[in-house]
């Protein structure tokens, strides 16, 4: 309990004021009796004076042989000293001297005091009785005129003894009161520490974060005040915990699920927080926060449009190109001042405007190559169109090759955008939605595809085989499924030289269907295999132009292929041929049609 500073406050100022207050008590006291006893001693000895002047007043004036024996005889009687004095001051009897020996009283104190007054009073010490007495003198008249001083005297030291014991019971008291006052301040700051020892310890508690915590300690004076508003001072304070808690985790969340990156960056350049997304394009972890700076991005522009956003006190939005992974991304990032804990920010948010870009460049090489595809026949047909248009026909024969041309790209132009058309169709939303799948027997849809092309094949007196068929089933739209082997089938009878062979099959494995096509033609080199399902991309235009591709097959195959839960891959060598891989899910005996 002694170890709190409240606490020997408390204590020294209780012990101050008590024992401040029973001192000056007992000095006013003991000056109050001590003067009292002086006061009634005075008294006694005016008193005693004026009987001895009834009693010696013959012999003052008649037989003043007699004075030295009276006055002897009363000083035995009474224990004072008695001095019998005429009215120059000269001694004429005492009792504890001889008169003739001593010398003038007439300049005493009390002797003068009672020759203007009615008596005289004086202590002093007297060196004959070594010891403090006190005097009080009266004067002496006969008939109406001044004739002598009874002076009575007595020891001071029976007052001064008491005084001297009246002192020691004093200190006696103050030791007792301050013992009493010790335990009755301890007992007095218990009391009065109890309710704020609660307080404190609840006060910590909920300082260390258990906000459930409340005050109990009941008062009943001001104490429950202050009770009752750390208790609502800590429920608000939970309640707008729980609020910033709950906002935090929203923002949390938002953050985490965002694709953008977000990062701050303090006003030295160290990345503070990092977002999911943003950890996983910058390879950052948790660990690295505080202690990487924004130079571990690899792109100065980064720093540097930092640096103006603190200076400018402004956003700024900026294009870079940033490594993910190796492989170099294009990110929109916008910058923002950004104030926390009275610390200045920079949140930088990356977009990854990649696929963005890549989608425009293929719109706009898409633009383009439509254009031209279509703008190639177009010129051909307006050439010959105006040569035919000034023609005089002498020369049917030359009429006629005219005449086909213009047929023959006209037919190309139409595939173009019938292909575009059915590309365009495939690409709406509401495709899969409306389409109706069914089940399909995978030889059967193959058989079919083959033999629509056999004619075309033979032309070119190619060999067209199917190796092995299934009759497994699979969930797809049958007209649908057939543009994909029959795409794939006519492509390598396009780029098969004559008395080529191609070979088709199916078969299960792992429970999926796989379509294969081979051919020995004239094969693709690696560096295209990845670009040849985009839209309008031939390896080799001219000689796709004179077998009439027009670079959107394969697109189409590619669509229709994600339609139907499948995947395609292609093997290739330049001169040995091509193969052309899928795989369907296979379709259960019992699953119904949809």
């Amino acid at each position: 309990m002694l170890n709190t500073k409240i606490t020997r406050r408390i204590l020294g100022s209780f012990l101050l004021l008590s024992l401040t207050g029973l001192l000056i008590l007992g000095v006013i006291l003991m000056d109050f009796f001590h003067n009292d006893n002086l006061n009634d001693e005075e008294h006694d000895l005016l008193l005693h004076a004026q009987i001895i002047e009834h009693t010696l007043h013959d012999d003052m004036y008649r037989h003043r042989d007699q004075l030295a024996t009276d006055v002897s005889d009363i000083s035995a009687k009474t224990g004072l000293r008695v001095t019998i004095l005429d009215e120059t001051g000269t001694v004429l009897a005492d009792s504890n001297s001889d008169a003739e020996t001593m010398d003038n009283h007439w300049g005493r104190p009390e002797v003068q005091s009672a020759f203007s007054h009615e008596y005289g009073s004086a202590i002093r010490y007297s060196y004959t009785l070594q010891q403090n007495m006190m005097y009080v003198a009266i004067p002496v008249h006969n008939h109406g005129r001044f004739s002598g001083i009874i002076r009575t005297a007595t020891s001071l030291q029976p007052i001064e003894a008491s005084l001297q014991h009246s002192i020691r019971v004093l200190f006696f008291s103050l030791f007792i009161s301050f013992i009493v006052s010790v335990l009755l301040a301890i007992w007095l700051a218990h009391r009065q520490l109890s309710p704020i020892l609660n307080i404190i310890q609840t006060a910590r508690a909920i300082m260390g974060g258990d906000l459930s915590r409340r005050i109990t300690y009941r008062t009943g004076d001001e104490f429950d005040i202050l009770i009752h508003t750390i208790n609502q001072l800590a429920a608000n304070l939970a309640h707008k915990i729980d609020e910033a808690q709950t906002e935090n985790q929203k923002l949390n969340l938002i953050l985490d699920s965002m694709d953008n990156g977000v990062l701050l960056f303090d006003e030295t350049g160290a990345i503070m927080d990092a977002n999911r997304q943003a950890c996983k394009i910058f390879s950052l972890k948790p660990s690295d926060m505080r202690r990487h700076s924004i130079h571990v991005l690899g792109n100065a522009l980064i720093s540097d449009t930092a640096q103006q956003v603190l200076n400018k006190e402004k956003a700024i939005t900026i294009r870079v190109t940033l490594p993910v992974s190796g492989t170099p991304h294009i990110f929109k990032v916008y910058f923002a001042m950004f104030v926390t804990h009275q610390r200045t920010a920079v949140l930088a948010v990356f977009h990854d405007i990649s696929l963005l870009d890549d989608i425009y460049q293929r719109q706009a090489a898409f633009v383009g190559n439509a254009a031209h595809e279509l703008r190639t026949p177009l010129t051909s047909i307006r050439g010959f169109a105006e040569f035919l248009a000034e023609d005089d026909f002498s020369s049917p024969d030359v009429s006629h090759h005219c005449s086909e041309v213009i047929l023959h790209e006209t037919e190309r132009m139409d595939r173009l955008i019938s292909s575009l058309l059915e590309l365009a169709r495939l690409d709406s939303k509401e495709l899969g939605k409306d389409m109706k799948k069914e089940p399909l027997s995978a030889g059967r849809i193959l058989e079919l595809s083959v033999q629509a092309l056999l004619p075309k094949a033979q032309k070119k007196q190619q060999l067209v085989q199917i190796v092995r068929t299934t009759s497994a089933q699979l969930l797809a739209k049958e007209d649908l499924f057939r543009q994909i082997l029959q795409n794939l089938i006519d492509n390598a009878i396009k780029y098969t030289p004559e008395n080529g062979t191609i070979k088709a099959e199916c078969w299960t494995e792992a429970g999926n269907i796989i379509f294969a096509i081979e051919d020995n033609g004239i094969g693709i080199d690696a560096k295209h295999l990845p670009l040849i399902f985009d839209r309008f991309y031939r390896v080799d235009k001219a000689r796709a132009r004179q077998s009439g591709g027009n670079g959107i097959g394969l697109s189409l195959v590619k669509f229709l292929v994600k339609i139907f839960g499948g995947t395609i891959n292609v093997e290739s060598k330049p001169g040995v041929g091509t193969r052309f891989t899928l795989a369907f899910p296979q379709l259960d005996a019992s699953h119904p049609s949809i």
